[in-house]
């Protein structure tokens, strides 16, 4: 609805890029968007002929628009990841896109490693490697890295500490795509004085006669008649200026825009909607994974005070339950969870006390002697079957009283034991934000792993395959060598080694994998 006072913001709104947040009359913010000309992007909505052309979600989202926030950037780039920032912590009603826990990549190096090697990785952890980025363009950086590898001769390969044995299976220095450190053809000191030229260069220092200096290249392959060479330099340079533009990381909400992730609030309002007796301070989180009953896998995520505990995330393979079926899996991963809290704690038998095991752990968490803490609240992702089992193992341990509830995913209903009608919380709700934040963590982590562990059976069926392999020898040769792509790298004698396998085996498994290469 264009109002006087949205027509006089559209007026003081810049030609600059940024990002806009819509909110309805209520002031909750119902769409973020980026633009690289906010006056356009924003006075477009509040034309009459872009709600006759829009479809129906987008006209009941210009319906719905009574004021706006602007946030200014430098560029594009920022502006792109400022709004998807936004996104994952508003999780606006009328956003699709960007609502997942992707992060965009950034460049790491271990400089406390002997010889460092950069890498992309999507996670900043606290390890006291140095982090690039993030970089909004994910095609650009991965080229680019790979440039500034192959420009540099810095290493590619894995282990912290490359050696002779590393280097024998290795043709990177064959093709001159690396100085090779692991053998003494550069020395250490050499070696890092190079990965710091390429620190540099993507703290930005050097950029424009880096830049210059292949420009001069590509022309002088034009003028040569070397077209594929000049065009090789053409997209290095691209993905270089995508890559390097400056770009700023943003904390969310951070900056002018007021924050909703008010975790002290959320927590406060969660225990009032649950009417619970105690404040929140930990909760975990359960999730399955069922993509196929090859790999059934569960996750328990737990957050502290409003925010998540990575480092004591756990992440489960269902063991005792055959097929796909969520309400036993998550009977069996809650039973596995607060069993081993219990013997951490040692609380294995109070028959003979009348302090239940539930005020033991309280009591220990009080006193500082608990080595791992009991939640104040546990989330199953599901209804009322995933609950009722989460419930009954909780019994069985001992732990009535703990507080557990139920999550659904399609109408976002709360349940609760002995409680027939679900909770329903308002869209906006910090408690039902936080409850979604959780679950969603959950579900992702519960993903990943399964994703995994489907990745490493596609790459060990290669061994089912061959007929000299038998199910003891499969195993042993991963014992010895850790994956199916060393496997395939070592020589015949290497294989002969494995207990199990003799000088014909190894012979036939080498020329088997060979001939699969």
């Amino acid at each position: 609805m264009s109002t006087p006072e949205i027509q006089q913001k559209l007026r003081d709104t810049p030609h600059k890029p940024g990002v806009y947040l819509m909110r309805d009359r209520l002031g909750g913010i119902i769409y973020v968007g980026k633009a690289r000309d906010l006056k356009k992007r924003v006075s477009s909505y509040f034309m009459p002929s872009r709600k006759m052309r829009a479809d129906r979600k987008t006209r009941a989202l210009i319906d719905s628009i009574e004021s706006y926030d602007i946030q200014i950037v430098r560029n594009e780039q920022e502006a792109l990841i400022l709004e998807s920032k936004l996104i994952k912590q508003y999780r606006p009603r009328y956003n699709v896109s960007l609502r997942d826990d992707k992060r965009f990549y950034m460049v790491k190096v271990q400089l406390k490693d002997p010889l460092p090697r950069f890498m992309l990785t999507r996670l900043k952890k606290d390890d006291g490697a140095r982090y690039f980025g993030p970089f909004v363009h994910s095609v650009a950086i991965r080229a680019t890295l790979e440039w500034i590898n192959r420009e540099f001769g810095l290493r590619t390969c894995k282990p912290r500490s490359p050696g002779e044995n590393e280097y024998r299976h290795c043709h990177a220095d064959v093709i001159r795509s690396c100085c090779a450190p692991c053998v003494g053809k550069t020395t250490e000191e050499q070696y890092r004085a190079r990965v710091m030229e390429v620190v540099a260069l993507l703290e930005g220092k050097g950029k424009r006669d880096r830049l210059e200096g292949l420009r001069e290249q590509m022309q002088q392959a034009s003028d040569k008649l070397q077209y594929e060479k000049a065009a090789r330099l053409r997209d290095i340079i691209d993905n270089l200026e995508k890559s390097l533009s400056p770009a700023r990381s943003f904390a969310r909400g951070g900056g002018t825009i007021p924050s909703t992730v008010q975790p002290s609030e959320d927590l406060a309002e969660l225990q009032d909607a649950l009417s619970l007796p105690d404040k929140l301070h930990i909760m975990e989180c359960f999730d399955i994974s069922n993509v196929s009953s090859t790999h059934i896998v569960a996750s328990m995520v737990r957050f502290v005070n409003g925010s998540p505990e990575n480092k004591s995330y756990r992440r489960y393979r269902i063991q005792t339950v055959q097929g796909q079926d969520d309400f036993a899996s998550m009977a069996e991963v809650v039973k596995r969870r607060y069993s081993r809290i219990l013997l951490e704690n040692r609380i294995a038998d109070v028959e003979d006390t009348q302090e239940q095991p539930l005020e033991a752990l309280r009591r220990l968490a009080r006193e500082g002697k608990s080595p791992l803490l009991i939640p104040d609240l546990v989330i199953v992702d599901g209804g009322k079957g995933q609950l009722s089992m989460a419930v009954k193992e909780l019994q069985r341990l001992g732990l009535h009283d703990l507080p557990v509830i139920g999550l659904a995913k399609q109408r976002e209903e709360i349940f609760r034991p002995g409680i027939s009608d679900p909770l329903l919380l308002s869209h906006d709700s910090g408690a039902l934000k936080l409850m979604q934040r959780i679950r969603d963590e959950a579900h992702r982590f519960a993903n990943n792993y399964n994703e995994l562990l489907l990745r490493r059976r596609v790459r060990e069926s290669l061994l089912d395959d061959c007929p000299a392999i038998s199910p003891k020898r499969k195993e042993a040769l991963l014992r010895r060598f850790g994956s199916v792509k060393r496997i395939r790298k070592a020589e015949a004698k290497e294989l002969e080694s494995v207990p199990g396998i003799g000088k014909k085996s190894a012979q036939e498994i080498y020329l088997w994998l060979a001939s699969r290469k």
